[in-house]
């Protein structure tokens, strides 16, 4: 069982831009059959979306667990999963678990802007974030780019919504994408199905709506 790992908080000018770097997904593209959706396109099954995917469609060159500082919490209303949406602070109390993919910065950029609903194609001019930590690219909900630190020597880096956990309404999340996260997790190999249950059912937005009883009977309804 692999375990899981923690970004090294160094932030400094590359001397170039980084030819890869690590995604860490702490949504729905914890699960590398939907990620694969977004790199070579298609339409996830129960899905009204097609993604266009990547201009590089190779799949990751690696996918590792990964715990990051800060929370995971649910707001917002989702259009594909209803209910709400998976959101990072990495000024939040935490921990937050994840899956770090091993990309190229093009597949990473493209990806960012699918999640933007915007058309891949361009680079991302990533070095605010790689060495402030930040970066908002626009006001959405997955505009911000976020860099906590580097993994094996390479940036890690993830999106989500410019504002804090406490400035905005919680909302519970539909049972599909409960599911479907701890699938992701589970997938890992990193963390037990009653780790992963407590886990979830601790985030904000989830808490006080799912128990870990509850999140445990979607991984293993036996």
């Amino acid at each position: 069982m692999p375990a899981p790992r923690r970004p090294v908080p160094r932030l400094t000018r590359p001397a170039a831009p980084p030819s890869h770097v690590w995604y860490a997904s702490y949504g729905s593209n914890m699960h590398i059959a939907r990620l694969l959706h977004y790199i070579t396109g298609g339409r996830p099954p129960g899905s009204a979306r097609t993604y266009p995917g990547c201009r590089n469609r190779k799949p990751p060159t690696r996918s590792v667990p990964l715990v990051l500082p800060g929370a995971v919490y649910f707001a917002t209303e989702s259009a594909v999963w209803t209910g709400g949406r998976g959101f990072y602070d990495p000024e939040a109390r935490g921990p937050a678990f994840a899956r770090a993919h091993l990309i190229t910065a093009g597949q990473f950029s493209d990806i960012a802007a699918q999640e933007m609903y915007r058309e891949p194609g361009n680079d991302l001019d990533l070095t605010e974030a790689l060495t402030q930590g930040r970066s908002a690219l626009g006001p959405g909900r997955y505009e911000t780019l976020v860099c906590p630190g580097t993994l094996d020597g390479v940036p890690v880096l993830t999106f989500t919504a410019p504002w804090r956990m406490t400035d905005v309404a919680l909302r519970e999340p539909s049972a599909p994408y409960v599911q479907h996260l701890a699938a992701g997790l589970n997938e890992s190999g990193a963390w037990q199905p009653a780790e992963i249950a407590a886990y979830l059912g601790t985030c904000p937005g989830a808490a006080g709506h799912w128990t870990a009883e509850d999140v445990l009977a979607l991984i293993d309804p036996d």
